[in-house]
């Protein structure tokens, strides 16, 4: 008997069409779960553009916007810390505190430890600077001191001390003339161009990968 293409093709199309049937119908078994009628409510959404909060890491527009021009606020120390005594009046050099400008990268915040190889003995009782120094290494505590200087993260930049206390960069280049302050405060703008000039003058290389990664 012969068969005629239109009536194969008739035939497949009938097997397929039975078996999508029967699959709707219930041979495949159907997740039970419920129709998608209104959406949950985000209990975010409503804060999401309200908050105060700028970014996770900065309080406000305003904070970010400084952190981008690398505006800087003022340090907040936990005492007046008078470098014109300790430099000029006592004889007391920038490394004796900063242990680390001479060895590596880092200049280093005097630990409570140095302060106390002074202030165990001297100092007046009654000055709240020496009192809070001494409460402070009573409990094994540092003091909280706050970094004056510091490149933003997005700079890359990896500035190593001991190579300029090496080329003879005295500190009061970059620091200002601590001295003459009774509390540190930033007076040098470390920018970019402030470090190529100085380097130009010293004759130390200006390539990107000296100073960033």
């Amino acid at each position: 008997m012969e068969t005629h293409p239109t009536d194969s093709r008739a035939q497949i199309t009938t097997m397929a069409l039975l078996v999508t049937v029967i699959s709707v119908a219930g041979c495949v078994q159907q997740p039970n779960v419920p129709g998608y009628s209104s959406p949950v409510t985000d209990p975010y959404a409503s804060k999401r553009w309200s908050s105060p909060a700028f970014t996770t890491a900065h309080a406000s527009f305003g904070d970010a916007a400084k952190h981008f021009l690398n505006v800087k606020p003022k340090p907040q120390q936990p005492i007046d810390f008078p470098h014109k005594i300790h430099t000029e009046d006592i004889g007391v050099y920038c490394q004796d505190c900063h242990t680390g400008v001479k060895t590596g990268p880092r200049a280093g915040i005097p630990s409570i430890n140095i302060c106390m190889s002074c202030h165990e003995d001297i100092g007046d009782p009654k000055d709240s600077r020496i009192q809070l120094l001494r409460d402070h290494a009573k409990r094994g505590e540092d003091m909280p001191w706050q970094r004056v200087y510091g490149f933003v993260e997005e700079s890359h930049l990896r500035f190593n001390h001991s190579p300029h206390i090496r080329a003879g960069v005295d500190c009061a280049t970059c620091h200002g003339d601590l001295t003459q302050m009774t509390v540190a405060e930033r007076v040098v703008n470390h920018t970019m161009g402030f470090c190529i000039d100085c380097h130009k003058q010293k004759g130390a290389s200006n390539d990107c990968l000296t100073c960033h990664y």
